[in-house]
């Protein structure tokens, strides 16, 4: 694609990265078949090739309204269109590239700003975020019906394994995941804990910063960022092999560090160490001898939602799946298995209308085979399916924990 971009940008950081980016594209058009929102809407500006279009215009110094903004507010950063773009365009970066430039040409509504203020203020503070959640519980009986399905039951608390094992791995905790779902994180720690692995949580980690990230609070991520690199460097200096991720959400975000932080002098190197250290809890497990774990109780029948940040952004798709059938479940076929469920970090908040919209189509795919679970790998996903389905919706984790056969360990 030619682009002519303005003096304001030419000299720009951001806006040679989005230069260059744009000059990948041939716009083909092969994006907007993978799309989900220009599946829903029909409209060529809410689709990759369009949204490709009007950030190209930010570029090039033409008039930029609250129009554009909206355009790409609804995009999900799903990265569908990634898989499928045969040119290799970058539409993730140049997105949040997009989005960062409209928001400094045309701010938010006072409303919209609070918003936003708020979300970054709360959810990437676990204990912040814990106790709206526990209100959240008291309350309940209170609340309407479409806050009440929202706000997820308690899990029992169980304790981690605390043998001593040779092999070490660092674990990221997550903000949400850790007030909601802390059973994810434990049941990994059992599961690779029967493979001789112990995972270590470092007690000053906090937040990956994709919150922030994706609500174009550039420099607030890059702070939580740096936070969870001084937390974690000491343990990769002392030996320990991996930091492992139950959330692909985070997992996308920590993957991409090196880039992020690519102009930091100071922690650049530190930052693509992090990056090339991190795997998803799947690709550990994938490397490992199942048959080590003796599972048992796995003769249920799944839907396996795979979330995009899984598929999409970290490249993984059909890893989980072959996981999950190796242990011995029966995996079911979903249909449109590429498309978003409408989650998306804090989409299912700001635009609830398209988010529902794509969580009922989801929902219709994972259970139209009848499963006894609907299984999945990012707690959003998990939070926002588990919502409205009419089974139990848990991460892919926690079913490989419940077949381990406890027997053995007595």
């Amino acid at each position: 694609m030619q682009t002519r971009i303005s003096d304001k940008y030419s000299h720009s950081t951001k806006g040679r990265e989005a230069d260059r980016i744009l000059r990948a594209c041939v716009h083909c058009g092969f994006c907007t078949a993978t799309c989900p929102t220009y599946q829903l809407l029909g409209d060529e500006l809410d689709g990759p090739r369009g949204r490709i279009y009007l950030i190209k215009q930010i570029l090039e110094g033409n008039e930029v309204s609250t129009k554009t903004q909206q355009h790409l507010d609804r995009c999900l950063t799903c990265r569908s269109c990634e898989t499928t773009c045969p040119s290799g365009v970058q539409y993730g970066r140049l997105v949040d590239i997009g989005r960062e430039l409209v928001e400094d040409e045309v701010g938010r509504n006072p409303l919209e700003a609070f918003k936003r203020a708020l979300l970054r203020k709360i959810l990437p503070h676990p204990k912040r975020f814990g106790f709206f959640l526990n209100l959240g519980r008291v309350l309940t009986p209170l609340l309407p019906g479409s806050i009440k399905q929202k706000i997820p039951e308690k899990q029992p608390h169980s304790a981690r394994p605390q043998e001593e094992q040779s092999r070490k791995m660092l674990v990221l905790e997550g903000c949400v995941q850790s007030a909601t779902t802390p059973a994810t994180n434990t049941a990994a720690a059992r599961v690779l804990n029967k493979l001789g692995i112990q995972l270590i949580s470092p007690p000053s980690a906090g937040c990956c910063g994709a919150a922030s990230h994706h609500l174009s609070a550039t420099d607030e991520a890059l702070d939580f960022m740096r936070r969870n690199i001084d937390a974690w460097w000491p343990y990769f200096e002392q030996g320990v092999e991996a930091l492992v991720i139950t959330a692909s959400g985070c997992g996308a975000i920590v993957k991409d560090y090196g880039y992020l932080l690519g102009h930091d002098a100071l922690y650049a190197d530190k930052a693509q160490s992090i990056s090339e250290l991190a795997r998803d809890i799947s690709e550990i497990i994938s490397d490992e001898d199942l048959s080590a774990l003796q599972l048992n109780n796995t003769d249920h029948k799944i839907s396996f939602h795979s979330p995009c940040t899984l598929q999409h952004g970290m490249k993984l798709d059909g890893v989980v799946e072959n996981i999950l059938s190796k242990a011995g479940f029966e995996l079911l076929p979903v249909q449109d298995a590429h498309l978003c469920c409408g989650s998306a970090g804090t989409y299912s908040i700001l635009q609830p209308e398209i988010s529902q919209q794509l969580l009922n189509n989801k929902l219709e795919a994972l259970e139209k085979k009848k499963p006894d679970i609907i299984a999945t790998a990012n707690i959003g996903c998990q939070l926002h399916l588990a919502s409205k389905a009419g089974k139990p919706v848990k991460h892919w984790i926690e079913l490989i924990d419940e077949g381990l056969d406890k027997a053995v360990d007595h």
